[in-house]
């Protein structure tokens, strides 16, 4: 974990309440990138604003040599504030927080379309962004992942064509069938191969997603939960699972869909 002060070098609206901010790294060049803490998919960083007691945990979108990109919504008065910075202003930010993906659990690729790994990424809402810098990831390592994308509706749906542009084939689902098929994420899981599952979004769809999925199938699930400090000193953001209770902030937000306790 590092602290670090960036700079905002772009910033611009997705959909409805929705932005991604992109941040420029300190000191970003060959020198400093070896020093780095490699950065994960699925980890988070942890944003202090002005006049805020708490600090803002927001998934990293994605991730280059100097640069971060997060996507958040304005849900409150600070990610509110954060949608009015301009280009240039800087922002304080503890780094990279989070057990991230195991990619390994995504199988090998292969030329072979009977043998080749299909891993399914699944993002609902706020749990889209992260599933964009793990298609990357997968896609660079030769894996064609399949990406499901819900959202309530077609004014909230963004980054369909940047998932595209990777080369993944990207389902569309809404509740109200303004855009893609009209449903929930589960309802376009059938007839759809996979053996290995990665999502990110509200508990609900997680519970939702394990449910459909064939239980020999293996998974990852991202949590989202408010966070206290973001680093594990307050234990405010703990979850069941069967080895006992474990801190979204440190050992999650990504759990093994085989320990979670719904």
């Amino acid at each position: 974990m590092k602290n670090d002060i960036m700079t905002i070098q772009s910033q611009r609206r997705l959909a409805e309440g929705t932005y991604e901010m992109i941040l420029q790294l300190p000191h970003a060049g060959a020198q400093d990138t070896r020093q780095r803490q490699p950065v994960l998919p699925g980890q988070f960083l942890n944003i202090r604003l002005e006049g805020c007691y708490l600090r803002r945990p927001i998934s990293i979108c994605d991730w280059r040599e100097d640069t971060l990109t997060i996507i958040y919504k304005t849900v409150g008065g600070g990610t509110t504030k954060m949608s009015r910075m301009q280009p240039g202003e800087k922002l304080d930010v503890l780094w990279p927080l989070g057990n991230g993906y195991d990619l390994s659990r995504c199988g090998k690729a292969g030329s072979d379309s009977q043998s080749a790994a299909c891993p399914l990424l699944i993002g609902g809402g706020a749990g889209v962004p992260p599933m964009y810098g793990l298609c990357r990831k997968l896609v660079g390592a030769g894996v064609q992942p399949k990406v499901i994308l819900g959202f309530r509706s077609a004014a909230d749906v963004f980054y369909r064509s940047e998932f595209e542009a990777l080369g993944a084939e990207v389902i569309l689902t809404t509740e109200d069938g303004s855009a893609g098929t009209k449903g929930f994420v589960t309802d376009v899981m059938d007839g759809i191969r996979y053996d290995s599952l990665f999502a990110c979004g509200p508990e609900a769809m997680l519970q939702a997603v394990d449910e459909k999925a064939p239980a020999e199938v293996p998974g990852q699930m991202s949590f989202e939960r408010r966070m206290g400090c973001g680093f594990g000193a307050c234990m405010g953001c703990s979850c069941r699972t069967k080895y006992g209770s474990k801190r979204i902030c440190v050992e999650g937000p990504v759990m093994e869909r085989s320990e979670i306790v719904w």
